[in-house]
């Protein structure tokens, strides 16, 4: 029998779109890489895979899931298999400096960042930057974990050398000029098999850690109006990243920006493993995982 496998390593982030794959009859597998092995002397079952994995998978215990799943989906695609959000996805969730890359490659405007791997090359990146305040961040992250905004090189000197001082997981520290919302929030721009479906305004005043999902709120008790969708965003916005999702060979994920007072959109992440808020979903009557769900039934139902 053809299955959805999903590829993930977090039951709290996969359980809503099982519900919806469970509503609209799609049968499917959960492949958890948490751990594991892979026989590559092995072919592929049949049916289509989608993978969910994450960058932020280290911080519950998972350190090597993104570099198992990586090397799985090689072995899928080297087999010809239908694969959703494939090796490219991966490679692009693991690392925002190649995010960065990949966008500006489209001509999509980001942040002036830098990556460094040492404490004195940090301390380099924002002299070389030398616009106030910025941001320091990690490359391989997740959640908006290890964000900070800092006044000065001398701020970033002291959290550097002191014991707050959190390192990336793959060591690459971002020095990241800082975008100044207009309103004071940043947009997530969802895309669903490669095609816009939603924006989700985020109110971002109470700090960086902006993931939607229900187990990511603090006390898993949703900030009320934190989330906000808003059916559209101007055309050329929206065609310009379905493109640059295209080129790269991503078919869902969230690319998230910034207006600033000019309203100059600055992008700064691809999400690949996006996660919906269920409260602003209730709202607007539109809901992205079932959406979601939909689009795989009927990719499956193609193979």
């Amino acid at each position: 029998m053809k299955k959805i496998y999903i590829i993930h390593e977090n039951n709290d982030w996969t359980r809503h779109l099982t519900a919806r794959l469970d509503e609209i009859n799609a049968p499917y597998e959960l492949w958890d890489l948490s751990d594991g092995l892979i026989d590559i002397q092995e072919e592929p079952p049949e049916g289509i895979f989608y993978n969910r994995m994450s960058a932020s998978s280290h911080t519950r215990g998972h350190r090597y899931a993104p570099e198992l799943t990586d090397n799985l989906l090689t072995w899928l695609e080297s087999h010809n298999a239908t694969v959703f959000n494939g090796t490219k996805a991966i490679e692009l969730e693991v690392s925002k400096l190649k995010q960065h890359l990949a966008l500006q490659k489209q001509g999509i405007q980001t942040p002036e960042t830098y990556g460094a791997v040492g404490k004195k090359h940090i301390l380099k990146a924002a002299e070389k930057l030398n616009k106030f305040p910025f941001i320091i961040k990690h490359n391989r992250a997740g959640k908006g974990l290890g964000v900070r905004l800092l006044n000065s090189i001398e701020e970033l000197k002291t959290y550097v050398y002191g014991p707050e001082f959190e390192d990336s997981i793959d060591g690459i520290s971002l020095i990241q000029e800082y975008i100044k919302p207009a309103d004071g929030t940043i947009v997530r721009s969802e895309f669903i098999g490669g095609k816009f479906f939603y924006a989700v305004k985020v109110d971002s005043s109470d700090g960086f850690e902006l993931c939607p999902a229900d187990s990511c709120q603090i006390g898993d008790v949703p900030v009320i109006n934190k989330f906000t969708i808003i059916d559209s965003l101007p055309i050329d916005q929206i065609k310009l990243y379905e493109q640059f999702l295209k080129e790269q060979k991503i078919d869902v994920a969230a690319v998230e920006f910034i207006f600033d007072a000019n309203g100059a959109a600055y992008a700064y992440d691809v999400n690949t493993n996006t996660n919906y808020n269920a409260d602003a979903e209730k709202i607007s009557g539109k809901y992205a995982m079932l959406e979601l769900a939909k689009f795989l039934k009927l990719e499956l139902e193609k193979n």
